[in-house]
């Protein structure tokens, strides 16, 4: 009996689940810069 479908399951899961936080933090921080540009009267020099 192998484990190996397991492991690669694991590591898959891990994968996805990296790419998807990473995403979601680039998306949020374009998000703030984007509000921070519209209060901040020093980002419009």
């Amino acid at each position: 009996m192998t484990h190996l479908p397991y492991i690669l399951a694991a590591y898959g899961i891990a994968v996805v689940v990296s790419a998807g936080f990473s995403v979601d933090a680039w998306r949020r921080m374009g998000r703030a810069r984007r509000r921070l540009a519209a209060i901040d009267p020093r980002g419009r020099r």
